[in-house]
């Protein structure tokens, strides 16, 4: 058995009762549950559609998000997830950039690096080169005066550790940076580069290894093992082609408002729903959401 999970922005529901049964009535699935009137619904399906991807892009034009999931194991006990563009809304190296004064350089390679365009560690390496000699302070200043979370991320955090599972947050940026969002949200643990500074300054220069695509691939497979886990226990979520490798490993591999050559390699796309999307997709309603801490 499937279920057919059809969901939208909670700050802007765009999700009827009619869309949701006229796809429900074309699979030939059975009742629909609301998740959440007007955010979010679902309803079991014998088999996966063949159609999927056209009856998506059709979504897609409404503003609506859909998933179609095994009904198996659909609640996860480890939630692994990037940090930057997922967990909090900018990209931490490049508003360090523009405090030192080449941020939109920066940026397009970032961008280009995270669309897969670019080797991940030489992109990080030559942009980290850029900010040697910019006080260390900044990154307290880019953290509170840039940084801001993505909606939902608390609620799923909290929602599911209420539930008996594990938060790792697994970052191709900064431990300066993982550190502060780790707590802020609720992560058991975070994992990330680690900046070289000296005399109150950055060197430029990153420790190695870098923690790119493979790291991240590592830490699902070591806290899966530790846990006592299999990889199908866990749900991973990200933007950038970094992540792709533990997307396609996790049991969930969620592209969240991610890179076009991302999302493309992706078979869960949420482009229009927050974090909590991520508890629709395990079949959680409203009413079992947790408020974060």
């Amino acid at each position: 058995m499937f279920i057919a999970t059809l969901l939208t922005d909670p700050s802007n529901p765009a999700l009827d009762r009619a869309t949701v049964e006229s796809v429900r009535n074309a699979w030939g699935g059975g009742d629909a549950r609301w998740l959440n009137p007007g955010i979010a619904a679902e309803f079991p399906l014998e088999d996966k559609p063949e159609n999927l991807w056209e009856v998506w892009e059709g979504l897609q034009a409404l503003g609506v998000d859909l998933a179609v999931l095994p009904e198996a194991n659909r609640r996860k006990k480890l939630l692994l997830a990037d940090m930057d563009s997922t967990m909090i809304q900018q990209e931490c190296i490049d508003e360090l950039a523009a405090e030192a004064g080449v941020g939109e350089y920066v940026a397009a390679i970032t961008a280009r690096a995270m669309n897969g365009e670019l080797d991940f560690d030489a992109a990080l390496r030559e942009r980290v080169g850029l900010l040697k000699d910019l006080p260390e302070s900044v990154i307290g200043k880019v953290l509170d005066s840039r940084i801001t979370f993505m909606p939902g991320g608390a609620t799923l955090i909290a929602t599911m550790k209420a539930n008996g599972a594990r938060a790792a947050l697994v970052s191709g940026g900064f431990t300066a940076f993982t550190a502060r969002v780790a707590e802020a949200l609720g992560f058991d643990e975070n994992r990330a580069n680690v900046l070289h500074a000296a005399d109150g300054k950055l060197l430029g220069t990153v420790a190695e290894p870098i923690l790119g695509r493979e790291a991240k691939v590592t830490a699902l497979e070591e806290i899966t093992a530790a846990m006592g886990w299999a990889e199908a226990d866990a749900i991973a979520v990200g933007d950038g082609a970094n992540d792709l490798g533990m997307l396609w490993r996790a049991g969930m591999g969620v592209a969240l408002h991610a890179k076009p050559a991302v999302a493309a390699q992706c078979d869960l796309r949420i482009n229009h729903g927050d974090l909590t999307a991520l508890l629709y997709l395990q079949g959680y309603s409203l009413g079992e959401f947790v408020s974060s801490r």
